[in-house]
């Protein structure tokens, strides 16, 4: 079957570069690469044995729900193999996951593996970039399987991910009314899991997750956080995004008032220190800073 990879970018130049880097190493070549370019420039990138296309989606307001929805709809392979523009893919990621999507009709999640700051510098060596990668703690290890169940529809994370072209318009793609960041994973797992589709960890289809600071739980975007796990709660009877809405709570920066989420203070600089991803760490950790945040609650609640 005919296999389109789907990946969105805005900035991040270096990394989209890196990406294909990884698509031309692959030992089973995609078919094509589908951009959703969430800027008004285009893309300079390398040559490639497949075509690359570039979907102008303008520089902004553009969620990343319509930016995957795009990519998807403007693809024109059988297999849709979705890949953030800050990762690589391993050379066996295609191979891997064309072989399962062939046998089964489920969404997919491959390995991923972070790399430190300045694992590119040389250029990409994956032999070292196995051996240096680094799995998230928060995130399920690969199944001794090729294929392990996924019983949580709240692990769908769509860094790494692959899905029948087929399927994905059937269920109607990502819900487009979640604005900014947060929530439309969650939901699109829910969706994936109320229509019955079979949700498998992969073994392999490993994908390498490239250096950039971040903050988690994410202060930075604390506004959408709020009005996405609203919508969730509007849509779905319940709000999703706990493990961030208890760290945002213990801060001092939510309040549930008549059941509502309330932002009572703006984030400060040191809200942002808590929470800044450090050059050493090749990811930020919410479990970090909430056991953190756990820990200092019986002291504060007792002054």
């Amino acid at each position: 079957m005919t296999v389109s990879i789907c990946t969105l970018a805005h900035g991040r130049d270096a990394h989209l570069v890196n990406l294909v880097h990884g698509l031309n190493a692959q030992e089973h070549q995609p078919d094509e690469l589908v951009i959703g370019v969430m800027q008004e420039a285009r893309y300079d990138l390398p040559a490639t044995g497949f075509p690359i296309r570039q979907i102008t989606l303008g520089a902004t307001g553009v969620k990343l729900a319509t930016a995957r929805n795009a990519a998807a709809h403007a693809a024109r392979g059988e297999h849709l193999l979705f890949l953030d523009v800050d990762c690589i893919p391993d050379p066996a990621f295609v191979a891997d996951y064309a072989r399962q999507l062939d046998a089964v009709d489920a969404l997919l999640m491959g390995e991923v593996l972070y790399l430190a700051a300045g694992a590119t510098e040389h250029g990409l060596d994956f032999d070292r970039f196995r051996v240096d990668g680094v799995k998230h703690s928060e995130r399920s290890g690969p199944p001794a399987e090729p294929l392990g169940e996924c019983t949580d529809y709240r692990c769908f994370w769509s860094l790494n991910f692959a899905i029948r072209r087929a399927t994905y318009l059937r269920i109607g793609g990502f819900d487009e009314g979640y604005v900014g960041y947060g929530g439309e994973d969650t939901d699109f797992g829910r969706i994936v899991r109320t229509a019955g589709i079979a949700f498998k960890w992969c073994r392999g289809a490993r994908a390498f997750h490239q250096y950039h600071p971040h903050h988690m739980p994410p202060v930075h975007h604390i506004d959408s956080v709020i009005a996405n796990a609203t919508r969730f709660r509007d849509k779905w009877g319940h709000f999703t995004m706990e493990h961030w809405l208890r760290a945002f709570t213990l801060m001092g920066l939510v309040e549930l008032r008549d059941g509502e989420l309330v932002q009572v203070r703006q984030v400060s600089d040191d809200d942002l220190a808590l929470t800044r991803q450090q050059s050493h760490q090749p990811y930020a950790s919410s479990a970090t800073v909430l056991a953190l945040l756990e820990a200092r609650a019986p002291a504060i609640a007792a002054a």
